[in-house]
């Protein structure tokens, strides 16, 4: 779920502080809060940012969620599957599918909090349920955030890489935090943004 994509900047940015602000797919009720921050993180770490060998930090890199639509559509398979009390589902019909569309921004902001690059991406994602030939509906609604969000990350990717050259160059110019800054926790709170767009944390069901 958490694979990052192989394709690396083709200069990488020194080393930042990263945050996610998960925004509409916060999911309080379960574990999937954490997987925007773990998908950005490996993300950032293996194509984004240099090895940190130290404890140097120039800013910082933040991922927020502004819009997302999350629905759950199906109902007609709902139907096949209790007339035929499931087992169309042992055939392969799907159960229901979980997708999810959302908006993303990436901000690289330097060491004295001035954000000096700004990103957009948007992604989609359509991931049924359904035995043998699908996932679980527990894994299904995870699976869809997570691809969307992959998706919206590919394309702000060649963004970042085209300004790579200048956003390296203002960040060591700007020079490394003193330790004395508000560094982001992911919750968006230290760092102002735009508002994210109004949440739907349960699917929609079409």
């Amino acid at each position: 779920m958490f694979k990052a994509n192989p394709a690396a900047l083709t200069m990488r940015l020194p080393a930042l502080e990263v945050a996610v602000e998960n925004g509409p797919l916060n999911r309080i009720e379960d574990e999937a809060t954490t997987d925007p921050i773990q998908i950005f993180q490996r993300e950032a770490k293996q194509n984004l940012l240099e090895p940190n060998d130290s404890s140097a930090k120039f800013g910082y890199m933040k991922l927020q969620v502004t819009e997302a639509q999350i629905t759950r559509g199906g109902k007609g398979f709902h139907v096949i599957q209790m007339l035929g009390m499931l087992t169309p589902s042992l055939l392969g019909i799907p159960i229901e599918y979980f997708r999810t569309k959302l908006r993303a921004e990436l901000q690289v902001i330097d060491a004295n909090g001035d954000v000096v690059g700004s990103y957009v991406g948007t992604g989609s994602s359509n991931v049924r349920v359904a035995m043998y030939h699908g996932y679980s509906q527990t894994a299904a609604p995870r699976l869809a955030d997570a691809e969307a969000l992959r998706q919206a990350l590919a394309q702000i990717k060649p963004q970042l890489d085209s300004a790579a050259t200048r956003l390296r160059a203002h960040l060591i110019t700007a020079g490394p935090m003193t330790g004395e800054e508000s560094v982001p926790t992911g919750t968006g709170q230290e760092i102002e943004l735009a508002p994210a767009a109004a949440s739907t944390t349960q699917p929609n069901e079409e």
